[in-house]
């Protein structure tokens, strides 16, 4: 029978088990934390030991030539102060500065009229600020791909945008790993129903940056084996188990072939088409598709572990690569620079989960890094002041 007297009782009953539970909880940490510092055991996250190794340190906050930067996003540029950003560039000795989001988050909504809004405000912020120090990339939403529109709506899309101003076109990874049209079949890279878009960019003498899969560890079991393991510890979404994804070599395969397919569109294969991990791969790729550039965003921790081979390629490939950062952070560019122009020793990159390991000076000879900073993107990229450059 229901009583405030039982009530009472069952509450500080269950409020007993609860204090009983939390301290025999505290309890168990307590012992096993004690068990862990006398047996020294540890989390690998918590692991970071300062390394005893005496070796010079040149750590610089400036790049030795000014360089554009192909690969950023600034989804707030509509309405970014520019300023602030351009005085943090000023100091990095990043004289350009390409924003690849400029339809903003709109993108993956599905809304064309917010996607254009965004676009025409980035651009006009650009222009009536610092027409000179960034460019803006256009978007396209792939959802409507079943529609008989879809073609000619894109390419009237992309006309609309160079005429504003935009300097090239950003496709996102979700293209090849989770688009899908309206038969729930997912869209493949090399879709014929995206020829018209690429041929269009063709014609309008803008390059396409394509970001296709992930890294190849990012598709593989995650076990003791996979370099990767922290990743997917902190970043399970990043990874795409074969369940639910297509293997790495077929997304890689299906880019290919788009590239092959359209030999009069300039690619910018993004992230060095993850392929940073077997330079003999992405040589070998680089050299049957004249028409393919790439850049280094988010991949420098996989070349500074493999300096020498790293060297060689950054040499014979001189003319295709362009520097990229992808995720803006003033404080990240310095180990870019180190890797590229130092031939420092066993230092680390600035995220543990992207490698467990060290990195080395690749030391690149002055006319080299010319071109990896700006020279090669001046090739691609006309509306840049050259200028800002002598």
């Amino acid at each position: 029978m229901f009583s405030f007297k039982n009530f009472l009782k069952a509450t500080l009953f269950l409020f007993s088990l609860l204090i009983i539970i939390l301290l025999f909880g505290g309890i168990s940490y307590f012992v096993i934390d004690k068990i862990q510092q006398k047996n020294n055991l540890m989390d690998i996250e918590e692991y970071s030991p300062i390394s005893s190794l005496k070796v010079p340190a040149n750590i610089t906050k400036s790049a030795k030539f000014p360089f554009i930067d192909v690969h950023s996003h600034h989804w707030d540029m509509p309405v970014k102060d520019l300023s602030d950003l351009v005085k943090e560039m000023d100091s990095l000795n990043m004289v350009y500065m390409i924003n690849l989001s400029g339809s903003g988050f709109a993108t993956f909504s599905g809304n064309q009229s917010l996607m254009d809004l965004n676009l025409s405000k980035s651009i006009e912020n650009v222009k009536q600020n610092y027409p000179k120090r960034f460019g803006v990339f256009v978007n396209l939403n792939f959802d409507k791909i079943d529609e008989d529109d879809f073609a000619s709506s894109s390419v009237k899309i992309l006309e609309k945008a160079v005429k504003q101003g935009a300097i090239g076109l950003k496709i996102y990874k979700n293209l090849g790993l989770n688009l899908k049209d309206s038969s729930t079949t997912r869209v493949k890279v090399d879709d014929i129903r995206l020829s018209p878009i690429w041929d269009a960019c063709a014609k309008l003498n803008i390059p396409v940056l394509i970001h296709s899969g992930e890294p190849s560890p990012f598709f593989d079991p995650i076990d003791k084996y996979n370099e990767r393991w922290l990743h997917a510890r902190q970043k399970p979404n990043s990874f795409r188990p074969s369940s639910k994804y297509p293997t790495f070599d077929t997304v890689m395969n299906e880019q290919y072939n788009m590239f092959k397919n359209h030999p009069n569109t300039t690619f910018i294969n993004a992230h060095m088409g993850w392929m940073a991990n077997d330079l003999d791969k992405l040589g070998r790729h680089l050299d049957s598709l004249p028409n393919v550039y790439t850049e280094i965003g988010a991949v420098i921790g996989e070349l500074g572990r493999q300096p020498r081979r790293a060297r060689k390629f950054f040499i014979d490939y001189q003319d295709r690569v362009m520097f990229g950062k992808d995720t803006y952070k003033k404080s990240e560019f310095d180990v870019y620079f180190r890797v590229l122009e130092s031939s420092d020793e066993y230092f680390d990159y600035y995220r543990k989960r992207h490698g467990l390991w060290k990195m080395y000076g690749l030391n690149l000879p002055d006319e080299v890094l010319k071109k990896l900073y700006y020279q090669n993107a001046l090739k691609l990229f006309p509306s840049i002041d050259s200028k800002l450059f002598e």
